[in-house]
């Protein structure tokens, strides 16, 4: 019944107080990166059927980038001349994001906006801290403990300095919220590494660190930095209801800027 009453109350605001029917708004395509990793599809159709939880009028489509089908172009061709935003399932700027998610949606046969990164944003802190809380990370903790203890973020990697850029800054956010460090590294094409990084807590007498997983699905990167952990590491941010939300605000921005640029023309 709940799930009858939003479809309606979706299906009403698209009509106007004096009875003109409104443009229905454009599809939301998720843009994933795609792995060989089953989990990782698994985790991502979980994240989609989130956002259609939270938005069920809304038309949510999925598109990777390699590896997993549909591809991208496919899932854009399907929807023929139907308007898309495509929010990419990604936590920072760097090529994809720059280059490959921009050149499909050109190459798409209908108007398909990119909406910005997932990353960075409060609500991923407040992802990772959650996961952090359910990998062992004590609600508590008293000034010594406090001044052993460190996170590393661990992230993808990207040669473009603007990733590192986005990446530090969720470091900050989530140090603020823990009240430790919390020092980013990568698992490629960036440095530090998180080896690097775990000795560099060490030498400044930070023993007890925690990694905290920068990605969104599980995937072999993830595994590699989980498995360095010299005390808890927390699993991906997956299918949170934290990170659905975070989907929809990019959407919405990506459609507030196309409706304001429409008005303005």
């Amino acid at each position: 019944m709940n799930s009858i009453s939003s479809q309606l109350a979706g299906q009403l605001r698209l009509v106007s107080p004096i009875g003109r029917r409104r443009p229905a708004p454009p599809a939301l395509v998720l843009v994933a990166h795609g792995s060989r990793d089953p989990r990782a599809l698994d985790t991502v159709r979980a994240l989609m059927a989130r956002v259609r939880e939270l938005r069920p009028a809304l038309p949510v489509h999925l598109g990777h980038i390699e590896l997993n089908e549909p591809l991208l172009p496919d899932t854009l061709a399907a929807l023929g001349d139907t308007p898309a935003v495509l929010v990419p399932l990604l936590l920072s700027r760097g090529y994809h994001v720059k280059q490959d998610i921009p050149e499909m949606a050109a190459a798409a046969p209908t108007r398909a906006r990119v909406a910005a990164p997932l990353g960075p944003h409060p609500l991923l802190a407040d992802a990772l801290h959650t996961r952090l809380i359910e990998s062992g990370w004590p609600t508590t903790m008293d000034r010594t403990t406090r001044r052993s203890t460190a996170v590393v973020l661990a992230a993808a990697g990207s040669r473009d300095p603007d990733s590192a850029t986005d990446t530090r800054r969720t470091a900050r956010l989530l140090a603020d919220r823990l009240g430790v460090p919390v020092v980013p590294a990568y698992a490629s094409a960036a440095t530090p590494t998180v080896e690097t990084a775990l000795r560099a807590l060490a030498a400044r007498g930070r023993h007890r660190v925690a990694i905290a997983s920068y990605f969104t699905a599980p995937g072999r990167f993830a595994t590699q930095c989980a498995q360095q952990a010299p005390w808890i590491a927390s699993a991906p941010l997956g299918a949170q209801k934290a990170m659905a939300h975070l989907i929809l605000h990019r959407y919405d921005q990506a459609q507030a800027t196309t409706e304001a640029e429409l008005a303005s023309a």
